[in-house]
Parts: C-alpha cells; structure tokens; sequence
C-alpha cells in the first residue's frame, strides 16, 4: 500500500464545474435521447478522465493522468508531512482566519496520518483570496473504496 498526494489551485468557478468532476454514467443514453443529452454525455465521458478538476468522490483521483501525481510515499506519516507543507505554504493566503490557525493545521495534519495509517483517503479544500479555491488531497493505492481503479502510475 501507498499514497499518493494531488493538489489543485485555481478559480473557484472553475471548481465548480461539477459534471466535470464526476464520473460518467457507465451507461450512454438511451436511443432516442435528446442530442445535447448524448453530447454532454461523449463530452463527460471524454474529459472526466484527464480534467485536472478534483474529482467529487477523492478516490477517483486515481483514473487522471500520472502526471497529476504530486508525490507518493510507502509511509502514511511521509504523505501527512507532504500535506502539512503544502498547507504551511498556502496558509498566509487563506481566505478565513480560522483556517490559518497553526494548531488547526497541525491537528488535521496529525488526523491525515491516523486516517492513511487506517488506509483511508483524504480531501481538503480552502478558499484563498481572490475567489480562487485550493484542494489537496490523499489517496491510497491500492483503494479500499473502489478497489478496481489501478494505479496511475502503473
């Protein structure tokens, strides 16, 4: 088992697509269908897969592209230092005070790694300044959740 980090920054509006940020019905519409309805469908179907939007469900990380794999650890804790970093660096531009208290941060941190250790995902999301969105995430590998996505990194 191990862990893969991603991280996506970017405008909020964007975060919000959510079509792309789920994955397709396995089955395509009915014949007969509305033709924007089997359109939407090709295009979900298409770009779901290699769209660096964070996915809704944190495991589906595991069907992008290797490339958007930050880092990858054997140790749950190695992950949870990675994750304690990244939210180090983005912390001064935090959009809530709360957020960028130092002991929230070090217990969710601390919490990453009792939760990796169990082989369990994580996701966190925070809004910066400008309306602009921060997601950071932890994904085990093989999932426990959805045992049949490979790893992407072969």
């Amino acid at each position: 088992m191990h862990h893969h980090g991603y991280l996506w920054a970017g405008p909020k509006q964007r975060f919000d697509e959510e079509a792309l940020r789920r994955p397709p019905h396995p089955d395509p519409p009915p014949d007969g269908s509305r033709p924007e309805l089997v359109q939407r469908h090709r295009e979900v179907a298409a770009e779901f897969p290699v769209v660096d939007l964070p996915p809704l469900e944190t495991a589906y990380w595991l069907v992008k592209p290797g490339r958007l794999v930050r880092g990858t650890w054997e140790e749950p804790e190695d992950a949870a230092a990675w994750l304690g970093r990244r939210l180090a660096e983005a912390a001064p531009r935090f959009a809530s005070a709360s957020d960028r208290d130092t002991t929230r941060l070090v217990t969710l941190v601390h919490s990453a790694a009792e939760r990796l250790i169990r082989g369990g995902d994580l996701s966190y999301g925070f809004y910066l300044e400008r309306p602009t969105f921060l997601s950071v995430a932890l994904v085990c590998c093989p999932n426990h959740a959805l045992p049949e996505l490979t790893c992407p990194l072969g």
